[in-house]
């Protein structure tokens, strides 16, 4: 029999003789690095757990330093309160520990045999991972959305052919076709007084060239004022217009209209421009023999008139009268030249003596409160002061008879007025009246003469009918008059006369009156 060789061959120590030598075991290099961190400390072997535990009473063990004890604040704060020992924090999740006891109640999480990978004396309890879980809505908000709906499954909750959507959209054009023009023909026929209107509107806006009325109109209107001449407490006044001839603030307008001022020193004029600002006037000087006068205004940077030269008028001239009349502030009306040289008598109303000058007439409009207004030409020049009208009714309406101072003369005196406050005329030192009709002469009649007078050291005589003035025709009193006005005081002037049905000339040194 051949000996086997001894499969187990006894370890000195092994008493039973049949184990084999454990292997030397495979130690790899340790990084220094590494087991400075991760080794144990200094002069502690075993495991970790023996280093502290309560049944050593509290002592660590010999060799070992560890951290100061907890501050007292810190763990009053984080302990668990008194008698909540067994209270675990948290449940585990799943099913392991989170179903309630045999008796009901809930045990703890973890006891000292269910875990027997922990320190039982340790007073932390484990828990289930910190995963936050989220809730069944939030679940729901995760869920991937499906396709979005078509307008046809919204509308028929499935899907439609785009042919049958087609004749859908014309069927309902159609239907709204149709009640469109039912409404229409109800609506049109429904009653014959209202329908829809045809009104032709101008394509073009209106045209205002230089020259135009409305030109004129608007670069006369700031040098017009309206006068308004009152007495504090009484119940009416007078009312006239102005015309701005100096941007020092001098306005010429008629003695009428400022009458009342001048006979009261109480009276009030004021001054109203085209753009509603008042102003008080005051009375510079006024003439009641040629109906004219002027006041000032102290307002800066006024816009004065241009004086144009009536004597450069002619028949049939335009011409804009410019005023307020019936105290209408700013009123325009439009005429022509109707005559020149004009001999004009008005006013003698309450016992005063009748103005007689000689005037520009017009059948521009004008009435009551153009009186002292601006006649211009059709450059916008003043050519002459609106005075007085020629009316058929009670109530003096315009009936295209009007009459205006020339500017020539009127601004003559205006001046007068503004360097002395007062006019004085040319006088021939006689009365005359018109010759009666059928008499052989036409002219001024004599009816007395003045002694000493112009007329008397020339020869004129009572009965004398007076045929010209300086070269003029005088046909009745009123033109003697004007032709003696339109002269210079001291001025000779020829002057033609009929006596005893011979003519003859004499030359009369004209006096002051």
């Amino acid at each position: 029999m051949t000996e086997q060789p001894n499969a187990n061959p006894q370890q000195p120590g092994d008493p039973a003789g049949d184990r084999l030598a454990p292997r030397p075991l495979a130690r790899p290099a340790v990084d220094p690095a590494q087991a400075a961190t991760f080794g144990r400390p200094h002069g502690v072997d075993g495991a970790f757990d023996k280093l502290y535990r309560p049944g050593t009473n509290g002592q660590p063990a010999p060799g070992l330093n560890l951290a100061p004890p907890t501050p007292e604040s810190l763990a009053e704060a984080f302990r668990r309160p008194p008698g909540a020992e067994g209270v675990v924090l948290e449940r585990p999740h799943g099913t392991n520990g989170s179903g309630p006891s045999a008796n009901g109640a809930e045990g703890p999480l973890w006891t000292t045999t269910s875990d027997p990978w922990r320190d039982p004396g340790s007073g932390a309890v484990l828990a289930g991972p910190a995963v936050q879980q989220d809730t069944e809505e939030e679940k729901q908000a995760k869920r991937p959305q499906g396709a979005l709906l078509s307008l046809p499954e919204v509308l028929f909750g499935r899907r439609v052919q785009t042919k049958a959507l087609a004749m859908l959209a014309a069927v309902a054009l159609a239907i709204g076709a149709v009640g469109g023009l039912i409404g229409w023909w109800f609506a049109d026929t429904g009653t014959e007084l209202t329908g829809q209107a045809s009104i032709s509107e101008a394509d073009a806006a209106k045209e205002r060239p230089a020259g135009s009325i409305a030109d004129i109109a608007h670069r006369v209107a700031p040098a017009v004022v309206s006068l308004e001449v009152f007495k504090p407490g009484a119940d009416a006044g007078q009312q006239g217009s102005g015309v701005v001839i100096d941007n020092q603030g001098y306005v010429l307008t008629n003695e009428h209209v400022i009458s009342a001022a001048t006979a009261d020193s109480a009276t009030k004029v004021t001054a109203v421009f085209f753009d509603g600002k008042r102003v008080e006037a005051k009375v510079v000087g006024a003439d009641a023999k040629t109906d004219l006068a002027v006041v000032k205004v102290d307002v800066k940077n006024l816009t004065a008139l241009q004086v144009g030269k009536s004597s450069d008028l002619a028949v049939g001239d335009s011409v804009i009268a410019v005023g307020s009349p019936l105290a209408l502030q700013n009123s325009v009306t439009a005429g022509i030249v109707s005559a020149l040289n004009r001999p004009v008598t008005a006013g003698g109303d309450g016992g005063s003596a009748p103005v007689i000058y000689e005037a520009i007439q017009t059948d521009a409009a004008i009435n009551h409160g153009n009186s002292g207004g601006a006649l211009v030409d059709a450059t916008g020049a003043l050519v002459g002061i609106n005075s007085a009208i020629r009316s058929s009714s009670a109530e003096g309406g315009s009936i295209g008879i009007g009459f205006a101072i020339p500017s020539d003369y009127a601004v003559k005196i205006a001046k007068t007025l503004i360097k002395d406050g007062k006019v004085v005329h040319p006088d021939i030192g006689i009365n005359a009246s018109s010759t009666v009709a059928g008499s052989s002469t036409m002219g001024a009649q004599v009816r007395n003469v003045a002694p000493g007078g112009p007329a008397a050291s020339a020869g004129i005589k009572e009965g004398d009918v007076i045929t010209e003035v300086g070269g003029r025709l005088v046909r009745d009193s009123a033109e003697l008059l004007v032709a003696v006005r339109a002269r210079e005081v001291g001025e000779v002037v020829p002057v033609r006369l009929v006596r005893d049905g011979s003519s003859l000339v004499v030359d009369v040194k004209l006096a002051s009156d």
